[in-house]
């Protein structure tokens, strides 16, 4: 009876998740490893070590570093005077970086599109005050832009959650042994929110990767991410095989990113039990 309960209750999402993963990831191994006639064949895989796709593959991999180190260099501090600051305040200041969150994504692109473009807001502001013009739209700095601005949020939130589980007394012991503040939060705040960094290094490099709706507004036709010449290869030449292959090989990058940040995040869970 407690199995068929179980069964009943897991029965939706084992639905759910046949839907939208295990059948959509079959298809993309299906079609990644077969030719149009249905053929096994690796040609599909080995179509990344083009120039073209080489170059659009190493610019992904640096904007998306770009990024999710700009991210980190501005979330951490920012989650600190959060973190510091009394409960009605926090609770504002919070809500401010998750109402855009609430928006869509594509609506957000758009809004910095307008801003950034030659004739934009930003450089009419700037005209008005004798200031240079800003021309970094259709650029790679644009589309690191973007992406710093959608995916901020979601470094902020991880190391936020882990720094308000800090306990206060390990911090004021801390200082009552002699440590400066550095030396405190170097030790000590620093190794305790290792998780939250770790995940929010994953929620911010993972979708910077993969994303082409960012590099297509913000870039123009100019620059190409890996994920636009993927979804170039499904929306317009048509070539699922060659488009699903691509995927594969970007899925690998995603999972030995992955697998690298599960390893330092093992270590730093170790680490704070230590402590």
């Amino acid at each position: 009876m407690r199995k068929l309960r179980k069964l009943w209750l897991d029965g939706p999402y084992l639905v759910w998740m046949a839907a939208f993963i295990i059948i959509p990831l079959f298809t993309i191994v299906y079609y990644g490893l077969t030719d149009k006639s249905g053929a096994f064949t690796w040609n599909n895989i080995l179509e990344m070590g083009t120039p073209e796709r080489m170059k659009a593959l190493l610019l992904s991999l640096i904007l998306s570093l770009i990024a999710t180190a700009f991210c980190l260099v501005m979330a951490y501090p920012l989650a600190l005077i959060l973190t510091g600051m009394k409960g009605g305040a926090t609770a504002f200041i919070v809500s401010i970086f998750i109402i855009p969150m609430w928006m869509n994504s594509l609506l957000r692109i758009l809004a910095w599109q307008t801003l950034l473009e030659r004739n934009g807001v930003i450089n009419q502001i700037l005209g008005m005050l004798h200031l240079p013009k800003l021309y970094i739209i259709n650029t790679p700095y644009a589309i690191a832009l973007g992406m710093i601005y959608d995916f901020l949020p979601f470094m902020i939130l991880p190391i936020y959650n882990s720094l308000q589980k800090i306990d206060p007394n390990v911090v004021n012991a801390a200082y009552d042994l002699g440590a400066n503040k550095f030396q405190t939060f170097w030790k000590v705040i620093f190794p305790l929110t290792l998780p939250g960094v770790i995940s929010g290094i994953t929620m911010v490099f993972v979708p910077a990767l993969t994303t082409f709706v960012i590099s297509s507004f913000l870039g123009g036709s100019k620059i190409l991410l890996i994920g636009n010449v993927i979804e170039q290869q499904f929306t317009q030449v048509g070539d699922w095989n060659v488009g699903s292959g691509l995927s594969l090989v970007l899925m690998v990058f995603i999972l030995i990113s992955m697998a690298v940040m599960q390893h330092y995040d093992k270590a730093a869970d170790e680490e704070t039990t230590k402590l």
